[in-house]
């Protein structure tokens, strides 16, 4: 489902399925959830995003009923849900522990629920078979939770979450205990199946690069705020905030002060000896105003000699290298002591590199390669 043809947040006829208006949630003395609003939509996969302790589980545990807001309120499909009991909400939780009765087999783990549903025996294995395909478990349906790996059990969390076909799924961490390879797979298989269900999926997680890899939209939390909600292009591309820019990804962040050289044009002052930097911005820069330029290392280009017409080029010497196989990513010490990445794709199989330890190199980037930011 790309972006371009799924975008209710861009209708303003649409109709959100989950509405937080200015939810403040206190534990004690200490604000978790600051006057937050935010709004999403059916069929949404959307991710909760930011460090440990940034409210972003509160929320979720608030949508789940496991907590109640202490201020505002949320509504699910219109109606206000304060107060609802868990149990009576179209909202299913999965947890990051998969929680799986380990006595029961695969088939009875994901029957569970529907059993005490007290829905008919016919519809009752139809639906088990249902969710068994969906998540490619058949082979497994006899086996107990010990008997099969930590993704098919992830799985079967997930079958089991699915299966009384709730409005809206949260997810918790949940591929937290997969290895990095099971766990790129698992994404996909995660896509997939919000798609073939058409479920809302809501994502608490702490790893950037999985919100950015299943996400329609992202929110970037910090202590309880919302920094930004855009789709993950967005927010990689054109972060509202160093914080932002700093937590997505690789990021070089330049700090100088701006003064306007033409249309939507700046010149950035940043290190003394060094020659100034020229940025593009619609954001408006008072003269004289500090700035912080964003810049990715895949936007910075590495070379031996001076690029004759870059907009920003800057002299240094290699400091580190970074090799990652498919990049390197080198650290560029410049005269100041600052250090700037650059990284280069390795596109051809060969065993020397073009650059190596203490080189002399220059690094360049164009006018509108980085984001100019006031904070």
């Amino acid at each position: 489902m790309s972006t371009s043809e799924f975008a209710p947040w861009e209708d303003p006829e649409a109709k959100p399925l989950i509405r937080f208006q200015n939810v403040v949630k206190r534990f004690g003395s200490f604000t978790a959830i600051h006057s937050l609003s935010l709004d999403i939509y059916e069929r949404e996969f959307f991710a909760l995003l930011g460090p440990s302790g940034c409210g972003k589980t509160t929320m979720m545990r608030m949508l789940a009923g496991f907590e109640n807001p202490t201020e505002g309120q949320i509504e699910l499909a219109g109606k206000d849900i304060a107060g609802v009991p868990p149990n009576k909400r179209a909202v299913n939780m999965m947890f990051q522990s998969y929680a799986l009765f380990p006595h029961l087999t695969v088939w009875d783990n994901i029957a569970f629920g529907l059993r005490r549903d007290k829905m008919s025996k016919t519809e009752l294995e139809a639906r088990v078979e249902e969710m068994l395909k969906l998540t490619r478990l058949e082979k497994f349906a006899r086996r107990k939770p010990h008997q099969i790996s930590g993704g098919q059990r992830q799985r079967v969390a997930l079958a089991r979450s699915l299966a009384k076909a709730p409005k809206l799924l949260l997810l918790d961490e949940p591929l937290g205990a997969l290895d990095k390879k099971l766990r790129q797979d698992t994404q996909f298989e995660l896509m997939d199946i919000q798609e073939k269900t058409g479920t809302t999926f809501v994502i608490v997680t702490h790893d950037q690069e999985e919100a950015m890899t299943v996400a329609s939209r992202v929110a970037v939390m910090d202590e309880g705020r919302l920094m930004q909600v855009a789709t993950p292009d967005k927010i990689y591309e054109s972060p509202n905030s160093v914080y932002v820019a700093d937590f997505i990804g690789d990021v070089n962040i330049i700090e100088g002060r701006a003064s306007g050289a033409g249309d939507d044009t700046y010149r950035v002052d940043w290190s003394e000896g060094q020659p100034p930097l020229t940025a593009t911005s619609s954001t408006e820069f008072d003269k004289g105003q500090t700035c912080h330029l964003a810049i990715r290392p895949e936007k910075v280009t590495i070379s031996a000699e001076k690029p004759a017409d870059a907009s920003n080029a800057v002299q240094g010497k290699v400091h580190d290298i970074a090799y990652l196989g498919n990049l390197s990513t080198y650290y560029v010490e410049l005269s100041s002591g600052q250090i700037i990445k650059a990284q280069t794709a390795n596109t051809r199989r060969i065993a020397r590199r073009d650059f190596t330890w203490e080189d002399p190199v220059w690094l360049s980037w164009t006018a509108t390669a980085g984001v100019l930011l006031a904070s």
